[in-house]
């Protein structure tokens, strides 16, 4: 499906956020209308800085940083756990004016993730960083750092908990915790092999567009709940979880293996670049043929101010704001 429509226009800034695909049916409406709440505190952050002639590149740093803060989504503060009970982050940001891009991984202290991978692309001769070299980078750019204890969360701990006893990764780590919970509960699912549960959000991220025309992207995660250490997904690879050009902008979430598989991100934009598709026609046609049976899904923006979303399960978090005046946060179809 792609929600959100495509308002076509011929100039004009727009902005899309998301909090994650997949989301569990019974999520309790109070975590629901919390998370709407985050979403259009973003979209008002990145829309003033828009409408006050800000750069696309320069607003999906700031929004992606706000999510991060927050402990309502999978990035940052309230960051999945890994198998040792630690968090490891990561993220990207691309700049698609000259396609320029920044990424990091298994960061463990950074307290944005975000922001070091747009230091990675301004400050450095490099792409990608990661674990200890990002680490030491950090450092040496003076960001700030916490301790890894700050970015775990007591809910993140009880579901932690729950995915060793059901020797699971577990991507719906918001369903509310429960004192006894079997693998039927879970609605355990394979992914790759490896048993795993029904969808929920995990990944965060914000696509941009410009007055003038130009398309950014960013994304961030804590990964999969119970992942294994050093494990890294499609949110700090470009092309799979992020991209942006002068066409357009994107940015996924959903499951990481799929999504890479299927450069996700990128396959929007070549279906763009190469088959002359609108950025609505290309987010359909990416979802429903290029993730074969993964569970994904995406936000884009094109340079002329269109804006859509694609996902193919229950629901993603999102939320997307243009110049003229169009104005939505939603989580289902």
């Amino acid at each position: 499906m792609c929600g959100g429509g495509e308002m076509a226009k011929k100039a004009g800034w727009a902005i899309a956020v998301h909090g994650g695909a997949g989301v569990d049916p019974a999520l309790p409406s109070e975590r629901q209308e919390r998370a709407k709440r985050l979403l259009r505190r973003c979209l008002d952050l990145g829309s003033h800085a828009l409408a006050a002639g800000a750069s696309a590149i320069d607003v999906v740093e700031a929004v992606v940083r706000e999510l991060e803060t927050d402990p309502t989504f999978n990035s940052g503060r309230g960051s999945a756990l890994t198998s040792e009970g630690t968090v490891e982050m990561e993220a990207s940001i691309m700049d698609g004016q000259h396609r320029r891009c920044g990424a990091v991984s298994g960061l463990t202290t950074v307290k944005n993730p975000v922001s070091l991978a747009r230091l990675v692309m301004d400050r450095s001769p490099h792409s990608y960083l990661a674990f200890e070299g990002a680490e030491r980078f950090a450092r040496l750019q003076g960001v700030e750092t916490v301790d890894n204890e700050y970015f775990i969360t007591e809910d993140n701990v009880g579901m932690l908990k729950l995915a060793k006893e059901a020797d699971s990764i577990l991507f719906d780590y918001r369903i509310p915790l429960a004192e006894s919970c079997s693998k039927a509960a879970l609605g355990i699912e394979p992914m790759n092999g490896l048993p795993l549960s029904v969808y929920a959000q995990e990944t965060v991220g914000c696509v941009a567009v410009d007055a003038l025309g130009r398309c950014a992207a960013a994304t961030s995660t804590g990964g999969l709940m119970n992942k294994s250490p050093g494990r890294v997904g499609d949110s700090p690879i470009v092309g799979a979880g992020t991209y942006a050009c002068e066409l357009c902008a994107v940015s996924c979430t959903g499951e990481g293996e799929a999504i890479l598989r299927a450069t996700l991100a990128r396959d929007v934009a070549a279906l763009m670049e190469y088959k002359g598709l609108p950025l609505c026609e290309a987010v359909d046609y990416a979802i429903r043929v290029r993730l074969d049976e993964g569970k994904a899904g995406l936000i884009a923006v094109s340079s002329l101010g269109d804006v859509a979303c694609g996902f193919n399960c229950t629901g993603m978090f999102r939320g997307y704001a243009t110049s003229d005046g169009l104005l939505d946060v939603a989580i289902w179809d």
